[in-house]
């Protein structure tokens, strides 16, 4: 061993503290190898081979060819002649997976944002072939197992904190017993009508199904050319859906206040015989065999399906393969996203309802843009079974209407659990369109009401709510790092897509930028483990925080693109309710996507008149309360009837 003291460094007598350490495993033969090692090394060094490299990283790579050579038999490959009763050990596997060094470690904690010493980057390179690397052995094989696409995490995400009240405790639901009024002699005045309109009318045999179909289809074919909001118009199901709707209203088999309703689904969500593309160009062909829950549930429920409707591609901001989804208040602009074909043929008077989904938003700001009302139910209430999965723990799926009363509609008819969604749950509605909001408490945080993206219609919703009878309560939460949350959004999503990814058909998709899907699951590779389970703690924190503050109250309001409580609230599982508040003037188009200098947006002089919503944030699975809010709200704000220009 005296050949070791020939060289020299700190990474050198890491490596011969490790050798004399474990000198009793050594067997005949492996100082030589150490020597043949050391005198190639020093050839080397001497020929001029390593010149190129600095001392210091020099003898670094000579310490790990030492610890190489050196690596005990047991590090190498497990014995067949192991003494009986002697139990498996950590880096014990066969060397797998390419050669690393202390360099590899010293780069790659720059992406995880940690910084370890250069004995213990060389210990840690010495071992990664046999103690870390055979553990992707799942991906790179040779055993390797593939997870089909409808396989869930074994761990869920539960909302409900143990020792928590579930509320509500009872099932009721009491709609409006509103005249709905004569039906309107104009076919526009018709499509804007909401289905709380639509309903009565249909019910009362004053409008039959064929007709508000053909009404839909005829406007989808005119005004989809400009808003890019359907993926795929289905006529011919919806005619035939349509049919036999008004066949069984007819005979008096009246399904309920969505017989006969035409709707748009999100085209993430799987419909027999029908393309559900994603938005993303390597899905563009495929053609589902079942039926998604919720659609199956619509079917049941006597809805008219008409459109599958677009999403930013994967369910990311508002491109999709054909283009951008625009706003039909200003056609200058995108819609939003991810739901930005729901929130567009919505506002523009295309369906009757739409399906949206949310994962970190994509119910809301749509909305919000678009000015129509987005209903966020709690995590586990809709079952997912057939919609595409981005994250198994945040995605919700919800309804995007035309009224606060329409949205609870569907989601009455779209509640429940399935045996395909494991975090799907037995759930309680209790709404009653009539109840009184007298006295209920609405939590508001002060400082968000005077900063941006607060506006004048915000702050006046706070006087609304004191006119109603609801009692305005400040509130507060801690000032924590929220967005560290979205390393378990990209991390989820990276591993939904992980095939994608990696057989580089990412690359097909429309938009390449840096913050765009291909690029985010490329890089959420290289997220730490460690730190997804750290913040998994730290939702759990998030998640008792917002438990205490919504004891305090019965609901909240909140700006509806206030970055915290999106990530907050999207996260804890809680429901939402955005609907239009009032009209704000915009002098740029908005977009989701980061500032582009090459890509300046539309600048508007004089600005531009555009919806403005606010964001209800209720109690988990105790959505009637939102909605009976909301309810008095959307009555006293009395902008909900306005329509976009040229619709």
């Amino acid at each position: 061993m005296a050949g070791i003291c020939r060289l020299e460094g700190p990474a050198v007598r890491v490596a011969v503290s490790i050798l004399r350490g474990g000198q009793k495993h050594l067997k005949r033969g492996y100082v030589q190898a150490i020597c043949a090692s050391q005198s190639r090394i020093i050839k080397d060094f001497s020929s001029g081979a390593n010149m190129s490299k600095s001392r210091r990283e020099f003898f670094t790579e000579a310490a790990l060819a030492v610890l190489a050579v050196s690596l005990p038999c047991s590090a190498q490959e497990q014995k067949p002649d192991a003494p009986a009763g002697a139990p498996p050990a950590f880096g014990t596997a066969k060397p797998v997976g390419p050669e690393v060094s202390s360099a590899t470690f010293a780069e790659a904690e720059k992406l995880v944002q940690v910084e370890f010493t250069e004995p213990e980057r060389a210990q840690a390179a010495f071992s990664w072939r046999v103690s870390m690397a055979p553990l992707y052995e799942r991906r790179n094989g040779p055993l390797k197992v593939s997870l089909e696409p409808g396989l869930a995490p074994y761990s869920q995400w539960n909302p409900i904190l143990p020792g928590q009240k579930t509320l509500p405790a009872r099932n009721q639901f009491v709609r409006s017993t509103t005249d709905p009024g004569p039906l309107p002699t104009k076919d526009e005045d018709i499509a804007f009508a909401t289905v709380t309109q639509l309903s009565r009318w249909v019910e009362q045999r004053k409008l039959t199904s064929e007709r508000l179909t053909n009404l839909y289809l005829d406007r989808l074919e005119k005004f989809n050319p400009q808003l890019r909001c359907a993926i795929t118009i289905t006529r011919e199901l919806a005619l035939a859906q349509a049919k036999r709707a008004d066949q069984e209203i007819a005979a008096g088999k009246y399904r309920g206040p969505l017989h006969g309703i035409p709707w748009g689904g999100k085209d993430l969500l799987d419909t027999a015989g029908i393309p559900t593309t994603y938005g993303a160009e390597p899905f563009r062909d495929r053609i589902p065999t079942k039926d998604a829950a919720v659609v199956t549930r619509l079917h049941e429920a006597g809805a008219v399906l008409v459109a599958k409707l677009s999403l930013g591609a994967l369910a990311l901001n508002d491109i999709w393969f054909g283009g951008q989804t625009m706003n039909p208040w200003l056609r200058e602009e995108g819609s939003s996203g991810s739901s930005a074909g729901p929130g567009a043929a919505t506002a523009a008077g295309l369906v009757g309802f739409s399906m949206g989904s949310e994962t970190g938003g994509s119910i809301v700001s749509p909305s919000m843009r678009c000015g129509i009302t987005g209903l966020r139910p709690t995590f586990g209430r809709v079952a997912r079974t057939g919609a595409m999965t981005l994250c198994w723990s945040l995605d919700k799926l919800g309804p995007m209407a035309r009224s606060v009363e329409d949205t609870m509609l569907v989601l009455q008819a779209i509640s429940g659990p399935d045996a395909g969604d494991v975090s799907s749950v037995p759930s309680k509605l209790d709404f009653d369109a009539s109840a009184s909001v007298q006295g209920l408490r609405v939590g508001y945080f002060p400082e968000w009401m005077k900063q941006n993206p607060a506006t004048d219609v915000d702050r006046a919703a706070l006087e609304t709510i004191k006119r109603v009878g609801m009692l305005p309560i400040e509130v507060s939460l801690p000032n924590w790092s929220y967005d560290s949350l979205d390393l378990i959004l990209f991390a989820e999503g990276a591993a939904s897509f992980e095939e994608l990814t990696l057989s580089h058909a990412s690359d097909q998709l429309k938009v390449q930028t840096f913050d765009a899907w291909p690029n985010l699951f490329r890089q959420s590779r290289f997220l730490s483990a460690v730190d997804f389970v750290q913040a998994d703690r730290m939702r759990r924190k998030v998640a008792q925080e917002m438990a205490r503050l919504v004891n305090l109250v019965d609901l909240l309001i909140v700006p509806s693109l206030r970055d915290e409580m999106l990530t907050i609230t999207n996260f804890t599982g809680h429901p939402s309710l955005t609907l239009r508040a009032g009209f704000v003037e915009v002098s740029e188009a908005r977009s989701d996507w980061a500032p582009d200098p090459s890509r300046p947006l539309p600048k508007f002089s004089p600005p531009r008149r555009v919806p403005h919503g606010v964001t209800l944030i209720g109690r988990l699975f105790d959505e009637g309360t939102v909605a009976t809010a909301g309810l008095a709200l959307e009555r006293a704000f009395n902008v909900s009837t306005e329509r976009p220009p040229g619709f």
